[in-house]
């Protein structure tokens, strides 16, 4: 049963990151195509569909570690292993870039390199530093959550909720607390969340059927939200800022629907055959992907690399962003599958010098 339910997160851990890559195609592709003139045509509203069922990503991989961090062994090499990965390809990518001629020294300051450097403390990955600040933070959030009871932890979630969520869910205002969830407070909100699920599954959430009709219902709701803002906007100029506002990490509707997602999954059960044994393989990769192609030289070039301009303005574009998916998620984990060939042999000359030297100590 453990073995099962891991592939079944292993395999949402897949879905998210194809999700995460999906995201950045439209947004940083599509959308901001120089001449993009799509805004308002059938094409358009069909990418900002497929954007409401993928935004739900970035949530559902918090939620994951929330999930089994609750209940897991906290290690202070897990922070040492998450940061020498993040530098592994903050540096590794401009040196690259240089000896292919990608860019020049001359175009890199000493400030891209303190970012190359310190990516946590400058938020080069800024996914990294929230989950690394919120993995700091796991054993004491594992701790009080053990030691509050059920209403307890359910005021303090619905609290934070108020805070964070709910007010920018509701008013099509630009709240100077509103970080749109790009930040550790509210993956701890998630982990605290995960917690409940964990410990307190709501019997809702126990059915796979109604899991599903909460992701599909409130991703549809996010569209349909954001379409009617968009007509509004046209009228009043505030609802025009708040179109944007359900495709944000903490919008209610976004966490409903991440939820819900997690929900079909935990509910999922996998055979042990070969096709599992691949997702856990394969999943520990998965965050080698969203390293190398957010990295800060290289997030804004990719979608170039790959023609979006010419697939934005036909149907072809949906089998090209399919494509083009599969492909940055194959080259990115290919090279984290190197980066952790690499780190292990490191890790094991590194060991055989240390006894080599004690033993010569002796």
């Amino acid at each position: 049963m453990v073995s099962k339910r891991q592939t079944n997160f292993e395999l949402l851990r897949i879905v998210a990151m194809l999700m995460i890559i999906s995201l950045h195609y439209m947004v940083k592709g599509y959308m901001q195509s120089e001449g993009v003139n799509s805004a308002g045509t059938p094409l358009f509203y069909i990418v900002r569909l497929i954007e409401a069922f993928c935004i739900v990503a970035v949530n559902c991989y918090v939620l994951i570690s929330g999930y089994f961090l609750v209940e897991s062994e906290w290690k202070v090499g897990r922070i040492v292993s998450l940061l020498a990965q993040v530098l592994f390809y903050s540096l590794l990518v401009p040196i690259v870039m240089l000896c292919f001629g990608m860019v020049s020294l001359k175009d890199l300051d000493i400030y891209d390199w303190f970012g190359y450097i310190f990516p946590i403390q400058t938020e080069h990955y800024w996914f990294a530093t929230a989950y690394l600040i919120m993995y700091i933070f796991a054993p004491l959030l594992a701790a009080g959550v053990k030691n509050t009871d059920k209403k307890t932890l359910q005021k303090i979630i619905i609290a934070l909720l108020i805070f964070i969520s709910v007010g920018k869910s509701v008013l099509p205002v630009n709240l100077a607390t509103d970080s749109y969830g790009y930040n550790y407070g509210w993956f701890l909100c998630l982990f605290l969340t995960a917690a409940y699920i964990r410990l307190y599954c709501p019997d809702f959430l126990k059915k796979r059927k109604n899991a599903l009709l909460l992701y599909v219902g409130l991703c549809l709701c996010i569209f349909g939200l954001s379409f009617v803002s968009d007509m509004l906007g046209q009228k009043i100029e505030a609802f025009s800022y708040y179109s944007e506002m359900p495709y944000t990490y903490n919008h209610l509707l976004c966490l409903g629907a991440s939820v819900g997602l997690f929900g079909v999954f935990m509910n999922t059960e996998i055979r042990e055959n070969k096709f599992a044994r691949t997702i856990r393989r394969l999943a520990p990769y998965t965050f080698g992907a969203y390293l190398l192609h957010e990295h800060i030289l290289v997030r804004y070039e990719w979608p170039g690399w790959l023609h979006i301009e010419e697939a934005r303005d036909g149907l072809i574009l949906i089998p090209h962003m399919i494509c083009s998916v599969a492909a940055v998620f194959a080259v990115g984990t290919l090279v984290d599958f190197i980066r952790e060939y690499l780190f292990k042999k490191t890790a094991l000359l590194f060991g055989l010098f240390r006894r080599k030297f004690y033993e010569r100590g002796k």
